[in-house]
């Protein structure tokens, strides 16, 4: 699947590291692989680590990476290309990456993207007809960029020779998947078990974990309507809605919300939007107005005064070159 699969031969392999990529992402895509290595009690995988300028690449946790090269350094072609990247990706537009990205793509090298990679890869033009997921939280702000572009929701793609991924933990279960594919089902496993990793998750699982885990909730109704707020974030429902959405009276889910949750439909939906606005302030470069129209805010004054009441600070103060100290 790599590129060589029936080569007895290791396949090598090149992960480019964006600023502030994601070490979960990254070392969850490199485990699998030495762990294969050792379970086949031989070399099947090496890999090496790149940056734009060959100088340290700085994780998004902090952690630095000292890589083996640049795309300028001297190699034989790879067996594939993997780009990670993290937080702050929105602002990454570096034309020479994009077009190295594209020269190898030429040559016929199978290219992948991890947890935001996947933006590099499309601002690259190497997503066009092919397709891609990538973390949840920016795929809003993603699909606005490229609304022509097959976007899922799930864990990982594989897509002939591009392989998209969510980030974190999904990075292994795709790098498992390819395992298999080149070599055995039983490999894979045998890597899996080693990494204490029980469960192979197949592509197509959800991204997100279940609303009742994520919210501790097991009513019902109330699950049903907290699901049916955050699918309508940008357009927001009215309570009576809500209410008639999950067969109840706008009175009778007010009590519901109040015993269950403490607070009323309506304190509760305004809290999912604002919370997501802080992942998109923080993660994109929308302007406060977009973001507030995102988030289903008629005006940007009223948004910004009730971002401040909920987080006690400005929404510009949330952008990471104007944050302060937390």
């Amino acid at each position: 699947m790599f590129g060589k699969p029936a080569s007895q031969e290791p396949q090598d392999l090149w992960f480019f590291l964006a600023p502030s990529f994601s070490m979960m992402a990254f070392a969850s895509a490199v485990e699998p692989l030495r762990a294969a290595n050792r379970m086949a009690g031989r070399t099947l995988y090496t890999w090496r680590t790149l940056t734009a300028s060959g100088s340290p690449a700085v994780a998004s946790n902090g952690l630095h990476v000292l890589p083996d090269g640049s795309p300028l350094t001297p190699a034989p072609i790879p067996a594939a290309i993997f780009v990670c990247a993290g937080m702050g990706v929105e602002n990454y537009r570096e034309r020479p990456v994009f077009a190295w990205l594209r020269r190898m793509a030429g040559q016929g090298t199978p290219i992948g993207g991890l947890c935001t990679g996947p933006l590099i890869l499309a601002r690259a033009g190497l997503l066009d007809g092919y397709r891609c997921t990538l973390h949840w939280e920016t795929v809003e702000p993603f699909v606005e960029e490229f609304p022509d572009l097959a976007v899922t929701a799930t864990l990982f793609e594989i897509d002939r020779d591009r392989f998209t991924c969510s980030g974190g933990t999904a990075a292994l279960d795709m790098m498992l998947h390819l395992i298999a594919l080149d070599h055995s089902r039983d490999l894979a496993m045998q890597a899996a078990e080693v990494l204490m990793h029980t469960l192979l998750r197949p592509a197509d699982d959800p991204q997100r974990m279940a609303l009742r885990y994520r919210t501790n909730i097991r009513d019902a109704k109330v699950l049903a309507a907290i699901a049916a707020m955050e699918s309508h974030l940008e357009l927001p429902l009215t309570t009576e809605a809500i209410a008639a959405h999950v067969k109840l009276s706008p009175r009778q889910l007010e009590r519901l919300f109040q015993s269950r949750l403490g607070t009323t439909p309506s304190r509760y939906y305004q809290d999912l939007r604002l919370k997501r606005a802080r992942q998109l302030l923080g993660q994109t470069s929308m302007s406060v107005t977009e973001v507030a129209h995102a988030c289903g805010f008629c005006s940007a004054s009223h948004f910004a005064r009730s971002y401040r009441a909920r987080f006690g600070r400005a929404p510009r103060a949330e952008r990471p070159d104007q944050s302060a100290p937390r």
